[in-house]
């Protein structure tokens, strides 16, 4: 998947699909793209492709397709990042074929979506979304869901990255080889577009935390923003590689202070 810039400037939550099915050529491009998918925790992510009509499903929030994707993974240490991860890399390439989607975590039916994933008793389906190509027209339901969360506004690029510690800010100017990575972080997707990740920047590596907002936190198997987590990680990882940074995952709390929750770094080689 080339791009990847593009890929993420360009795409947007999709809820009104245009009636059509999938070409059977994108489905296939899907399917194979899938089993290429990989996170840094080597936590594998199942998809399954589902049709609403033969698995009883709904989501009142989506209009125009019957063809929605689920994620299963193990339920283990560092699923919930993993998971967003991988299910990202598949909303990028969808994106990259013209198809829209949208992270559905609450927004369904969630006891006949689990089911249609045939899940093993050690596993979890955090989230699912539809797949279609998008209508030419936002519904009215659709314009009013994004003006209630805001959902094409982002934090200052200042107020998500800092340079050494949390006391101070990161200017684009002063994220040198970093800037664009963190970029495509800063317009990731979130759980109601809270924004939760946070990232310290040294010269040689990026340590990437979660602030928890209200009302998010972990109280059950779903844990949304920890999936935001892993979507930023995605953004970010994708994005560096492209631009020929070499990097290397991993989990090395640097012990900065700060009340947010250390997740993992990314360093050059």
């Amino acid at each position: 998947m080339n791009n990847i810039k593009e890929h993420i400037k360009n795409r947007r939550s999709v809820r009104s699909f245009d009636g059509r099915e999938l070409a059977k050529t994108d489905i296939e491009k899907l399917t194979s793209f899938a089993k290429t998918i990989e996170n840094p925790y080597k936590i594998p992510v199942d998809f399954k492709f589902m049709n609403a009509k033969e698995y009883g499903l709904s989501c009142p929030v989506t209009v125009g397709t019957e063809l929605f994707i689920g994620g299963k993974i193990k339920y283990t240490e560092n699923f919930s990042v993993a998971f967003g991860y991988s299910f990202e890399a598949l909303v990028l390439y969808a994106q990259s074929l013209g198809i829209g989607t949208t992270w559905l975590g609450g927004t369904m039916n969630r006891a006949a979506f689990e089911n249609a994933m045939e899940m093993d008793d050690d596993q979890v389906m955090p989230c699912a979304s539809p797949l279609g190509y998008p209508a030419k027209k936002m519904s009215l339901r659709e314009i009013m869901m994004r003006k209630s969360i805001k959902a094409d506004e982002r934090f200052p690029f200042e107020n998500l990255f800092f340079d050494s510690s949390f006391d101070t800010p990161l200017s684009k100017e002063r994220a040198g080889k970093w800037r664009d990575a963190l970029e495509m972080v800063r317009l990731s997707p979130s759980a109601v577009n809270k924004q939760p990740w946070r990232v310290v920047v040294s010269e040689n590596a990026v340590h990437f935390y979660l602030k928890r907002s209200k009302g998010f936190a972990r109280t059950s198997k779903l844990d949304m923003q920890m999936i935001d987590i892993g979507i930023a990680l995605c953004h970010f990882d994708l994005t560096a590689k492209e631009g020929n940074l070499n990097i290397i995952f991993e989990q090395n709390d640097p012990k900065i202070e700060s009340d947010a929750e250390y997740i993992a770094s990314y360093r050059l080689t």
